[in-house]
């Protein structure tokens, strides 16, 4: 590979996700990290649908028409064809990082036509997300095709946690374990802050006065939703429950949880409120900040942003020991970890899910019934936030990995 100056890289970071259209955890990683390396690196992004008005967006790409259709193996091979378009938009870059397989084929393409490093930033592993097959259909299995193609030949993969390193090790073995590297993801602390305000809960009919659990993700298989509201049924008398929860993977999965929530209201506890749609960040920095305590009841979670979100709002959190959970919500300290025992079925379900969720609904009612150890466990979250997670600290580590590499 070329010797070029090491002070200023030119970095392509290739995304499927990038604000203002974002929903998930890796596209917020994507939108801090791209503006942190800003300081170390030139930075150009290339992500999936409309363009933007943002110096920072090299280009932004669309499907190819000819494969409009219907069918849910379509939305790979649509996928396909950005990724073709991103690879040759990235030319003339030193490193192209690629984040989620949705952009892994093009990482790979450039590295074969540019003879420059492909970086793979791991947020997920295609293996061991079976659930998707019910949203790609045969897609899946071209899903599987992209990661694992770019995960065996990349110059360095990141590793948002141990876990995932492990994770990655275990679903790839060909992959050499000294190209993985640990990066944990990061957060925005002046974003997230505990703040005082109730006009959200107003809206919403979020009671200031009542204990509170609350949640955020989309419905999906992997954020165990279902297990939640079965925990719910077992939540302290006197409770609410705020469900940030949308976007189902499937009609089916969205009516599945519909019917439990309709379930739970008929009994009248814990007091649901339940809002379907993609809220702005300040509205859910408020919720979190007047919750007692937050849940992650996910089945699989390789980092678990929503978790760092919480804790610095200074709220405590009950989250599954999957993943990297473990390695941001210390036990005792700034939360409790619900035991997981992995399962037989094709989804990953927990062995037991009647004892998953009263493990949970144990712990949550743990802070609940003790909001003196809920405010300290509160306290120390934002504390651990400031220390371990900030975004100058984390482009540092990512720009001192692209530099080795060339």
């Amino acid at each position: 590979m070329s010797s070029i100056p090491k002070d200023r890289l030119q970095v392509a970071l290739c995304t499927r996700e990038y604000p203002p259209e974002v929903y998930g955890g890796a596209g917020v990683h994507i939108e801090h990290l791209a503006r942190a390396l800003t300081q170390q690196v030139d930075v150009s992004v290339h992500c999936f649908g409309k363009e933007r008005d943002d110096s920072l967006v090299g280009g932004a790409y669309q499907p190819w028409e000819g494969l409009s259709g219907k069918g849910p193996h379509l939305a790979a091979l649509q996928t396909f064809s950005v990724d073709l378009a991103m690879a040759a938009a990235v030319e003339g870059a030193d490193v192209v990082h690629t984040h989620t397989w949705y952009s892994n084929l093009a990482g790979h393409l450039a590295k074969l036509m540019y003879d420059v490093p492909h970086v793979m930033t791991s947020h997920s592993l295609e293996p061991l997300r079976p659930w998707k097959k019910e949203q790609l259909g045969g897609g899946y299995q071209l899903s599987l095709w992209a990661e694992r193609l770019g995960a065996e030949n990349a110059d360095a993969l990141v590793a948002v946690s141990r876990g995932m390193r492990e994770d990655i090790l275990s679903c790839y073995p060909a992959v050499d374990p000294e190209k993985v590297h640990v990066i944990y993801n990061g957060i925005d602390t002046e974003a997230y802050r505990p703040v005082t305000e109730r006009n959200v809960l107003e809206r919403y009919g979020i009671d200031p006065d009542l204990p509170t659990v609350s949640f955020v993700g989309r419905i999906t298989r992997q954020k165990g939703v279902s297990h939640l509201l079965d925990a719910a049924e077992h939540f302290m008398k006197g409770s609410q429950l705020v469900l940030c929860a949308g976007a189902p993977d499937t009609k089916e999965i969205g009516e599945e949880v519909a019917s439990l929530v309709a379930a739970l209201r008929e009994k009248g506890e814990p007091r649901i409120i339940w809002i379907p749609e993609m809220l702005p960040r300040k509205d859910i920095v408020q919720i979190l900040s007047h919750s007692t305590v937050f849940v992650c009841p996910s089945i699989y979670e390789p980092f678990g942003l929503v978790n760092v979100e919480a804790m610095a709002c200074a709220t405590p959190v009950v989250a599954s020991a999957v993943g990297g959970i473990p390695e941001i919500v210390i036990e005792g300290e700034t939360g409790h970890l619900v035991p997981f025992e992995l399962g037989e079925d094709v989804f990953r379900s927990p062995a037991s899910p009647p004892a998953f969720a009263g493990d949970m609904a144990e712990r949550v009612n743990a802070l609940l019934s003790d909001p003196a150890a809920a405010g300290r466990m509160g306290r120390a979250s934002r504390a651990r936030v400031e220390q371990e997670f900030s975004w100058p600290r984390i482009a540092a580590r990512t720009a001192e990995l692209y530099r080795s590499l060339i």
